[in-house]
């Protein structure tokens, strides 16, 4: 580009900061000199001249942005603790008795005794069937019991009579035989007779049909004007405190743990041993004990069945409900825990943040075990003291200088338990 060297607005290349700013401010220069030249119109040239220099001296300052600070992260000590290590199964609840009630007598159901779902005790009465057939029954059974007693009291009189004239030679040996004979058969009467009043009694009792046992009543099946026998299942009483749960244990964990198992006999009154997690995610507050485990593993499934009891005041849990049961299996010495905030993972891999002594950043490749409650047990990649990083850890990159501060420590002692991880 050749410059108009008839323009006042001649400008030095000295003053621009590279020779493309140069050119852009020459080239403007020359266009607007050539037009006002053209009109004659130099008055406005000091002015023109005032906007150029301003608009070209904005466009070659250059803009310098200060060093940003070091990232600020938060961070906390890999502890190193003895932790127990827990195992979690998907249970089942269950009445620890489950009692079906059956009429003993056939009849027309009269009368449900009980509210559906309401909590019975031990001798309640349930149900009761039309008690008049057996009521009849029994008036016929003391009827006949009565006629035996006379013919018992006949034939003891006769034995009496009879037996000073047989010394008389009143009457022959024989009758007086007979007369004994008769006593004792009326005595065995009498007896048979008392049986059948003592058999027509429970009939007529077992109109009333009664709780064999304390607990929760069910909705009953059968309603009243059903014509019910021993067959039909009037209702079921489920004694629920304690309560029973039952899991199913993998044959690979009972072969981990048989020799605990086989060695030690399971005693009922040791306590706390388990621990049960409610549908909704709380903990339930009462512990439990093992109760039973089964003598053989199901082929179907694989699995053996184990039964615990849980404490259960105020019939809080009832059967059927699914709950998450764990227990304490093994003690993990020297186990390195860490936050499972710290953790983060990435196509199947986990990663750890770790501020080294130099106060610089760096990512750890980890091997995780268990779950002690907030806190994860490391088994490979980290050494007991290391600071690891649980806030932050998206804004820094390895071998970076970081501000530190520290975290809240969090303790398995504050914690609640979780399953171990598998």
């Amino acid at each position: 580009m050749t410059q108009n060297k008839n323009s006042p607005l001649k400008m030095n290349p000295k003053r621009f900061e590279n020779e493309q700013h140069w050119l852009q401010a020459e080239f403007c220069r020359q266009q607007d000199w050539g037009k006002f030249k053209r009109r004659g119109d130099s008055n406005l040239i000091p002015s023109l001249l005032g906007v150029i220099l301003a608009l070209t001296l904005t466009a070659c300052q250059k803009a310098t942005l200060p060093p940003s600070p070091p990232p600020e992260v938060q961070v906390v000590d890999v502890l190193q603790e003895d932790v127990p290590i827990y195992s979690e199964w998907v249970g089942t609840l269950d009445g620890f008795v489950n009692a079906e009630i059956r009429p003993k007598v056939e009849g027309y159901l009269q009368k449900q005794a009980y509210s559906n779902g309401a909590y019975v005790r031990q001798g309640d009465v349930l149900f009761e069937i039309d008690p008049r057939q057996y009521q009849a029954a029994l008036d016929q059974a003391v009827g006949v019991m009565g006629r035996a007693e006379a013919a018992l009291a006949k034939a003891r009189k006769d034995v009496e009579r009879f037996t000073p004239l047989v010394a008389q030679k009143a009457v022959s040996q024989q009758e007086l035989d007979n007369a004994i004979a008769a006593e004792r058969e009326s005595a065995a009467a009498l007896e048979s007779a008392k049986a059948n009043v003592q058999q027509a009694k429970l009939n007529l009792s077992w109109t009333r049909v009664l709780s064999p046992i304390a607990g929760v009543a069910g909705i009953a099946k059968a309603q009243v004007g059903d014509l019910v026998n021993q067959q039909t299942v009037m209702t079921t009483i489920s004694q629920v405190d304690p309560i029973k749960v039952l899991i199913n244990i993998s044959e690979k964990e009972y072969l981990k743990y048989a020799e605990q198992i086989n060695k030690e006999p399971l005693d009922p009154n040791r306590e706390g041993r388990m621990e049960l997690i409610l549908d909704d995610g709380s903990l339930y507050p009462h512990k439990g004990k093992l109760i039973t485990i089964n003598r053989q593993v199901d082929v179907r499934t694989g699995t053996m069945a184990v039964e615990g009891s849980f404490p259960n005041p105020g019939n809080i849990l009832r059967p059927g409900q699914y709950a998450k049961v764990r227990a304490a299996i093994e003690i993990a010495h020297g186990a390195l825990l860490v936050p499972q905030r710290a953790v983060s993972e990435l196509q199947g891999s986990y990663q750890v943040g770790v501020v080294g002594t130099d106060g610089k950043a760096d990512l750890r490749v980890v091997q995780p075990g268990a779950r002690i409650g907030n806190l994860w047990v490391i088994e490979k990649g980290l050494n007991p003291g290391e600071k690891v990083i649980v806030e932050g850890l998206f804004r820094v990159r390895p071998g970076i200088p970081v501000n530190v501060k520290p975290a809240a420590t969090e303790t398995p002692a504050a914690t609640a338990p979780a399953p171990a991880k598998g």
